[in-house]
């Protein structure tokens, strides 16, 4: 009998778990049989690495051998576990336990000749090694620039098996850590490119300061996609805390670049009106894969022509709208993503759309069902409405509006104030702010929410309504420099909750 052992990790979500991986070999007739609650592409993995052991000069087993992978509750999906079970093979096989084996977890997929390629999740999964203590991990050579962004611990890329034997046995060497890891460029398109449309560029800057949803409405060629597009480069770049939760979202989904893994500015994902539930909030057999709601973390979730998706898919963004991740049961487990994004969505008018509203040829029933989608409890968490107007002759070829960067300037005086005053509330922009905080620690002057009150008691307001009213309130006094807001900012708050925008 001998017993070969090695660790890898099963990722969950964005959170990983530590498996450790037997391999026992004993007498009996030839076979292979593993254990564990493998899916799939992991009971394929049999197959795959047989043939690198055997290509890189190792003996496979010609007796009973069974992998085990513990925990044996814990639903264990993809290729990841190569690396990890061709080495508890060769230890079984050899009778040799390396100290490096012992201490060491292991990543990657493994080719037919020994090379490793690379896998999805590895930064989720090198965090999760740091947590729990592990000195040292070692990932495929692609996938090094995403596991050198975990410090505190010792990361190595892996071309092949091979390599990887000789260095658990101290006879060869691996690669080390990149030392800097690039950022991804993103290219920031400027605000200034959008003509004319100050109403709709002053809520475009709103939203940024306070990270507020946005609804623009209008004829198409108006700008209300250019408007979506220049929100991110409004916003102030991500923390390191924030990058590595964003990056390791991305690094979930499989959209990571393998030399600019790490994401430092916040992203725009803008699903087709076409996607289904699962696309827009994740799903998939087995464990739930992230969707373009987690995808958007930290950053926009652009919906064009969202009168034209459908009611299910539209509903099921309420919930992250409120709580900021996404829970999705599936049958293996619970898949739990962070999912705190800003809302921009666009819609024409009614379906024909035309440049003037007098060629309408709509009757008022298709009208009020085209944007009837939009239901009355996700409108109500849409803070910014506004109706964006076909530009007037003038406005082309006139003098361009503020750059983004300009913009971007009083966006970060805004969210700097924000974050101050709340951050003994465990809070950082207005949108986040509890209601009862606003209502209670917070109270404006009874002359100041007069306004409100009076929409209140004729139900052109609900009590979230109020709430996130005084949220945008307060960031146009951020935006002004004021340290409460004032008449002015309520009404004008008031009036984007209002179905003609404000001006």
């Amino acid at each position: 009998m001998a017993l070969g052992r090695a660790y890898s990790v099963a990722v969950r979500g964005v959170d990983g778990t530590i498996v450790e991986i037997e391999a026992d070999i004993t007498n009996g007739l030839p076979g292979v049989h593993l254990v564990g609650l493998p899916d799939a592409a992991l009971q394929e993995s049999r197959d795959r690495v047989r043939a690198a052991i055997t290509n890189c000069g190792n003996e496979w087993p010609q007796t009973r051998l069974t992998l085990a992978l513990s925990p044996a509750t814990l639903p264990k999906m993809g290729s990841v576990y190569d690396i990890a079970l061709a080495m508890a093979v060769i230890s079984a096989e050899k009778k040799t336990s390396w100290a490096r084996l012992d201490k060491t977890v292991l990543l990657g997929e493994l080719a037919l000749d020994g090379r490793v390629r690379p896998v999805k999740g590895v930064l989720p999964a090198v965090l999760a090694a740091k947590r729990e203590g592990w000195p040292s991990v070692v990932v495929p050579i692609d996938n090094l620039a995403e596991a050198s962004l975990v410090d505190g611990i010792e990361v190595w890329g892996a071309r092949t098996l091979r390599q990887v034997q000789a260095w658990l046995a101290g006879k060869g060497a691996l690669d080390d850590r990149v030392a800097e890891v690039a950022a991804e460029d993103q290219p920031v398109a400027d605000l200034a490119d959008v003509v004319g449309q100050t109403h709709a560029r002053f809520a475009v800057e709103v939203a940024a300061a306070g990270a507020h949803h946005l609804l623009l409405t209008g004829p198409p060629g108006v700008g209300k996609t250019m408007l979506a597009q220049r929100l991110p480069g409004l916003l102030p770049p991500l923390t390191h805390d924030e990058s590595l939760e964003v990056t390791a979202i991305h690094s979930v989904a499989g959209l990571l670049s393998g030399r600019t893994p790490l994401i430092t500015r916040p992203v725009l994902v803008a699903p087709h009106h076409t996607s289904t539930v699962a696309a827009m909030v994740g799903g998939g057999s087995g464990l739930a894969r992230p969707g373009a709601v987690s995808r958007a973390h930290r950053g926009v979730l652009f919906l064009d022509e969202c009168a034209e998706i459908g009611s299910s898919v539209l509903e099921a963004l309420r919930t992250p709208l409120e709580d900021g991740e996404i829970r999705l049961a599936r049958r293996d487990g619970v898949s739990q993503y962070p999912a705190r994004f800003q809302l921009v969505m666009a819609a024409n008018p009614c379906p024909c759309a035309p440049a003037r509203s007098s060629d309408c040829v709509c009757p008022a029933v298709v009208k009020r069902r085209y944007l009837g989608k939009l239901s009355g409890p996700l409108m109500d968490r849409v803070d910014l409405r506004v109706e964006v107007h076909p530009v007037p002759s003038g406005s082309i070829g006139s003098e361009e509006g503020e750059s983004t960067a300009v913009v971007r300037d009083r966006v970060a005086a805004a969210r700097d104030a924000a974050a101050a005053r709340w951050a003994p509330h465990g809070v950082r922009t207005n949108a986040e702010v509890p209601g009862p905080l606003l209502r209670r620690r917070f109270r404006l002057d009874r002359t100041v929410m007069a306004p409100l009150r009076s929409a209140l008691d004729k139900g052109d307001l609900s009590v979230r309504g109020v709430d996130r009213t005084l949220r945008v309130a307060w960031t146009l006094a951020d935006l002004k420099g004021r340290t409460m807001p004032v008449l002015e900012d309520v009404n004008t708050a008031l009036s984007f909750r209002q179905a003609g925008g404000a001006r």
